[in-house]
């Protein structure tokens, strides 16, 4: 609109289609992605451009907007300690630092809020950004590569975006969560631990009963050994070292 004042500044809304899946900034007029997790197709938005002078004039277009199921699996997602309108209106800037600190062509897919509703999603400091990195060969960079790199040059890419927020801000790679075992294996798991308590319970059964053996056993040993002293034997050495005659005393023959 080439009008100067308020007829020259345009605001943009979506006003047909369907508007779940997208959301529209109102001053630049980009259209990112609210929610649209598992689908592919053509999306149909209505866009309104409107300017904002005394007699408001507007105009509409039709933009058509296909998903690809086929997404890369090298997006990385940064967490940014910034409202969502915020990180939007300075989406360029954000990149720029990110190709700066990275030293890659740094491309921001979308921009979004944990929250779906607008009213939460505009009270939120919390902002996810995915972004995709190309090097000069314009090859993707593997997703691993990115999130070392985001890692190791985190204190500078928040310094770098600090001066674009004017505030401190936290550029956050989050860590991905562990993946839940199978149910074979925990099975597996569950049986190896049931089997190791078996075979320790066992082992203790065999060693108290092997104990209780040789404490009763020394004691009989004793017993005998008592009983034995308590008997003369016809066989144990007298005084002068010979054995004792078998014959009875004579006292007891009379």
């Amino acid at each position: 609109d080439p009008d100067s004042g308020d007829n020259g500044s345009l605001q943009y809304s979506l006003v047909g289609g369907q508007t779940n899946e997208f959301d529209i900034n109102e001053n630049t007029g980009q259209i990112f992605t609210v929610s649209v997790a598992g689908k592919a197709g053509t999306f149909y938005l209505q866009v309104q451009a409107a300017d904002q002078g005394t007699r408001r004039l507007t105009a509409q277009t039709t933009v058509n907007v296909t998903v690809d199921s086929s997404s890369s699996s090298n997006v990385v997602m940064l967490v940014l300690n910034q409202k969502i309108s915020v990180v939007e209106r300075k989406s360029v800037e954000v990149q720029r630092v990110l190709e700066e600190k990275l030293g890659w062509n740094v491309y921001v897919l979308n921009i979004y809020s944990k929250e779906s509703d607008r009213n939460s999603r505009s009270s939120t400091d919390e902002t996810q950004v995915n972004i995709i990195a190309f090097d000069e060969a314009h090859q993707e960079v593997p997703a691993e590569d990115v999130k070392r790199k985001l890692r190791e040059q985190r204190a500078a890419i928040e310094l770098g975006l600090q001066d674009v927020f004017s505030a401190p801000v936290s550029a956050a790679v989050p860590e991905a969560p562990a993946a839940p075992a199978s149910p074979e294996r925990t099975a597996a798991i569950v049986l190896g631990v049931l089997l190791a308590t078996t075979f320790i319970a066992f082992l203790a059964y065999v060693l108290l009963d092997l104990k209780r053996k040789r404490k009763y056993g020394k004691q009989d040993l004793v017993k005998k050994v008592d009983i034995m002293e308590g008997i003369d034997n016809p066989w144990a050495d007298d005084k002068n070292g010979s054995l004792k005659s078998l014959e009875k005393p004579e006292h007891m023959n009379n």
